[in-house]
């Protein structure tokens, strides 16, 4: 296998360029227009340690989904995906946006603990329980919120029992020879240690895993195997790569994000009733 050809999503769709910077101007423009609104919300003391959170509306019970921005955990902001709120906010589900620091500024280990705080954060608000989803690094990231012990942490078990990664990269030994990893500072055994698909499935977590149909084999296989052995479901996105399998978020209608308002309508359904940080 040439793990570089399969891996470098930027090589692999030559217009990636254009889709991110389209994705730049839809999320602005998507922000400057959405009303409710919460923008930088502090998880933590660091400078990218913001999150976004938007709301359908005032004065109601909103179901919660957090998602997180890919990038290979080295590039991109949250600034660059707002607009993959929208759908969701259309079905009533309020939406979180996290940035995060990159690496190789921290190592990967911190991002995780920096997304368990965006979660801790959104709980301290009034959120029970929520979706995680995530594009890229950000299903990776997804896969590690759904497996964390959050009663170690001091917060509720079950705060996070459904997850939505989309194009994720759930075992990170088959980057170490890209040109991906040098950024990442992973030896072999990080690798292990720091890969979903190596953990055992979250007992009672309800996974379905999503990739595009035009993307790589390597990422088509990675989504299929890991959501066997986690017990989930996954799903190809027909003609869709890397880059606009994101398209489906913005689109209120899509069968994408009907599928992502049911899971956090079910979540908020079956956990407490009320969520003063969207009202």
């Amino acid at each position: 296998m040439d793990a570089e050809a399969e891996y470098n999503n930027r090589a692999l769709v030559p217009e990636s360029g254009t889709i991110i910077a389209g994705w730049a101007r839809d999320a602005a423009a998507f922000r400057e227009a959405w009303g409710e609104k919460d923008l930088g919300l502090a998880y933590g003391a660091g400078e990218r340690e913001r999150l976004d959170l938007f709301r359908p509306g005032p004065g109601m019970d909103w179901p919660v989904a957090l998602f997180i921005h890919g990038g290979y955990w080295q590039a991109l902001d949250r600034s660059f995906v707002s607009h993959c709120a929208r759908g969701l906010l259309a079905q009533g589900v309020a939406v979180a946006i996290p940035s995060y620091d990159l690496c190789p500024g921290v190592p990967l280990r911190r991002i995780i603990e920096q997304m368990r705080a965006a979660v801790g954060l959104l709980h301290r608000r009034g959120v029970q329980r929520l979706l995680a989803t995530g594009h890229s690094a950000g299903g990776h990231l997804t896969a590690w919120l759904m497996a964390t012990d959050w009663a170690a942490l001091g917060l509720p078990p079950g705060l996070v029992p459904a997850g939505l990664p989309i194009s994720g990269v759930f075992e990170l030994a088959p980057l170490l020879p890209t040109s991906i990893a040098r950024g990442l500072g992973l030896d072999a055994a990080e690798a292990a240690a720091l890969s979903p698909a190596l953990l055992p499935a979250p007992a009672g977590a309800h996974l379905h895993a999503l990739v595009g149909g035009a993307e790589s084999g390597e990422f088509r296989r990675q989504t299929r195997d890991f959501a066997a052995h986690w017990g989930g479901s996954a799903e190809e996105l027909p003609g869709l790569n890397h880059f606009t399998v994101l398209d489906p978020l913005a689109d209120p209608g899509s069968a994408l994000v009907a599928r992502a308002a049911r899971m956090a309508r079910q979540i908020r359904d079956r956990g407490s009733a009320s969520c003063p940080c969207c009202g």
